[in-house]
């Protein structure tokens, strides 16, 4: 009876772990459902940003040969980074070993000490400065389309002059009211709604551009850019290097990749082989999208319409 008893409790505990682990992933938590689709869209809403705005008068400043030569440099950058940061999603072992949960995690168990709180002021330092750049983009976004009305209604003469400081109050209210939602990152539908506005606003640039471009007769700037002449040496090499950090800009997304590759349920495949799909096809589609949007604008500004 003794041995029944055990062979029955065996069975039921085989039976309790069973359940259990179609229900929990290896770390306790629920299972995570992400695929290397739902990734991508993640991926893609946290490229295709304001960035994207200024990748013509990036082009315009280095060129139709270095332009686009350093946006595709700049995905293959990307790429290569974000590949060896996904190795560090679990420690040792990428099928079975620790998760890291987040970037600093990933930090804290490979490099450790001080460089743990160097990596976190770093990143905080850089989410302030990407928070602030979104809210002055917003605003300007918002305080056009006011003015765009003010204009139709009053004529071009008009100055319509406005603040944008209401808009940006709006917008940072907006911000904290949505960051106190529960397990926001878990709303799996809302990258893809995003991921879809962000081609929306994005097909509308381009084929603005487009047209602009058969209105010009022509596309406009030259193999090598704004030419000294036009603006002074100084001038040249500092437009330069401002189209070198708007490309940059433009795709960032490594500060919540550890976070988007969290999603992606337990392997196989392991979650970094998913995650390194996801992200070859995201920059591929991104980049391809972005040459179109820059390529198409007609390279004739003088100014940045978003900067970093």
């Amino acid at each position: 009876m003794g041995i029944a008893s055990m062979e029955v409790s065996l069975d039921i505990n085989h039976q309790h772990a069973e359940e259990s682990s179609k229900v929990y992933d290896d770390d306790g938590k629920l299972k995570r459902t992400g695929t290397v689709w739902t990734a991508s869209a993640h991926i893609i809403t946290a490229v295709i940003g304001s960035g994207v705005l200024s990748l013509a008068w990036a082009i315009a400043q280095l060129g139709w040969v270095a332009g686009p030569f350093v946006m595709i440099l700049f995905a293959f950058v990307i790429y290569y980074t974000s590949s060896l940061l996904a190795d560090c999603y679990r420690s040792g072992d990428l099928v079975t070993g620790k998760r890291n949960y987040t970037y600093m995690d990933a930090v804290h168990a490979n490099l450790g000490g001080l460089k743990v709180k160097l990596s976190g002021f770093i990143q905080y330092l850089n989410l302030f400065g990407v928070a602030i750049g979104y809210t002055i983009a917003a605003s300007i976004s918002m305080l056009a389309i006011k003015k765009s009305n003010c204009f139709h209604e009053k004529g071009h003469k008009n100055p319509c002059h406005m603040s944008s400081t209401p808009y940006m109050l709006i917008f940072g209210a907006t911000e904290l009211i949505f960051s106190q939602i529960p397990d926001f990152d878990q709303i799996w539908w809302l990258s893809i709604v995003a991921a879809v506005m962000s081609f929306t606003y994005s097909t509308i640039g381009l084929a603005l551009g487009i047209f602009q471009v058969i209105v010009n007769g022509g596309i406009k700037g030259s193999l090598t850019g704004v030419s000294i002449g036009a603006v002074t040496e100084t001038q040249k090499v500092w437009r330069s290097l401002q189209a070198f950090g708007n490309i940059a800009f433009a795709y960032s997304y490594s500060i919540i990749l550890i976070e988007i590759q969290d999603t992606i349920r337990a392997p196989p495949p392991s979650e970094s082989k998913v995650m390194k799909k996801a992200t070859l096809l995201s920059v591929a589609v991104t980049t391809l999208f972005y040459l179109l949007c820059a390529s198409a604008t007609p390279l004739c500004a003088t100014r940045p319409l978003a900067t970093s």
